[in-house]
């Protein structure tokens, strides 16, 4: 059986850039102006209720636990064994945030597996 390459089309690129800055962009949003920023931590804490406080509420036991991080080695490997844009995007979103918050270590593995899904045998030629 022949494997064949995966490829993007420009339209999956072009999906694929505007998924990673968005995802980048709330987290450093999330990490910068709602996680250390002290001024919204001591707000936070004190028992305001807002989106920003409920996405700091929702992110920091996830990051505590390394949940990004193995969310997207686990994606990841499944993007080497099955190449989609499917799991290709779900392990960027991942590997996105966990890079941004903390999970810097599995985030970036997984970020070298999703590269190496595009790895497949070159064409035989004769």
């Amino acid at each position: 059986m022949k494997k064949t390459p995966f490829r993007l089309s420009p339209y999956q690129v072009q999906w694929l850039l505007i998924v990673g800055f968005v995802t980048v962009g709330y987290a450093l949003y999330l990490r910068y102006l709602a996680i250390e920023l002290s001024s919204v931590a001591l707000a936070c804490d004190a028992g305001l209720q807002t989106l920003a406080c409920k996405s700091r509420a929702v992110a920091t036991p996830l990051f505590k636990n390394s949940v990004f991080g193995a969310t997207a080695l686990v994606i990841a490997v499944l993007h080497v064994m099955r190449p989609s844009i499917v799991l290709l995007t779900g392990g960027l979103i991942a590997a996105g945030v966990g890079i941004v918050l903390y999970n810097v270590v599995l985030s970036g593995l997984a970020i070298g597996l999703l590269i190496l899904g595009f790895a497949r045998p070159a064409p035989a030629t004769a």
